[in-house]
């Protein structure tokens, strides 16, 4: 998806600073003395705009990334704390409990593996659920038998709780993005930019590609950067390497 977003903005821009040119070749060819006065001012506010945009675009999404990163790292940071606080439970409902906390583990680790599969993603998310009911009312149940002491619930239940919480934070996470009329925005203003950098070089008698594909090349390649951090499931930039953490985290559960 992205591969094909960056190939098809760089043919627009392309076309669109071929349109340019021919504009100012007809403008040329018409007597005027140059191209349009006033225009450097003009261009000038677009490339502004165009730089401020994919300057906000890329920071906020680099920004993003690095929060989703840091998010599996809080998730396994929180199920190793529960894991371990579950084992001042009865020993009796141990070896069950211990069992579904490694399975949890295993969920988790694989929910996100493969976004493109929508029905597969949302039946882990589902088991995920599942899981952490059992896990809670096992743990509910357990600690509030005759005996258990009350430190005991005051240590597991609120651990639980983070637990069962970061879910919904890395849920909402996946969705938080710019709204979409900036990707429009950033994408028409490339096109406009590239309108203009054609219709500059219309000056010149020989036409040179060089200017206009290197302007062309690395806007098209930022933008499918900033979109590659946005979705970092689906593109080249990938976040499912700190997944890791989770596999080796079900690796140390005994």
């Amino acid at each position: 998806m992205g591969i094909l977003l960056m190939v098809g903005l760089f043919a627009a821009m392309l076309l669109f600073s071929e349109v340019g040119r021919i504009f100012g070749n007809r403008r040329l060819s018409r007597g005027a003395e140059g191209l349009s006065k006033g225009a450097a001012a003009a261009e000038g506010a677009v490339f502004g705009l165009l730089a401020l945009l994919v300057a906000f675009t890329f920071s906020g999404a680099a920004g993003r990334f690095e929060a989703r990163r840091h998010l599996i790292t809080q998730e396994a940071n929180a199920i190793g704390t529960a894991y371990l606080r579950a084992g001042l439970l009865p020993a009796d409902i141990q070896p069950a409990l211990k069992t579904m906390f490694r399975r949890y583990v295993e969920v988790r680790a694989t929910s996100y593996g493969n976004v493109g599969d929508e029905g597969l993603t949302d039946a882990r998310l589902a088991e995920g659920l599942a899981l952490q009911e059992a896990i809670w009312k096992t743990a509910l149940t357990a600690s509030q038998r005759q005996g258990v002491p009350t430190q005991t619930a005051m240590l597991v239940l609120p651990a639980l709780n983070e637990m069962i919480d970061i879910t919904t934070t890395r849920v909402m996470a996946t969705r938080n993005h710019p709204p979409m009329i900036l990707f429009l925005l950033l994408g028409g203003l490339s096109l406009v930019g590239a309108l203009l950098v054609g219709y500059g070089t219309s000056l010149d008698k020989g036409r040179s590609w060089f200017h206009v594909v290197i302007f062309a090349g690395f806007l098209s390649l930022t933008v499918y950067v900033i979109v590659d951090l946005e979705f970092p499931r689906v593109g080249l930039i990938h976040v499912g390497a700190s997944d890791q953490v989770l596999v080796e985290l079900r690796k140390s559960m005994r």
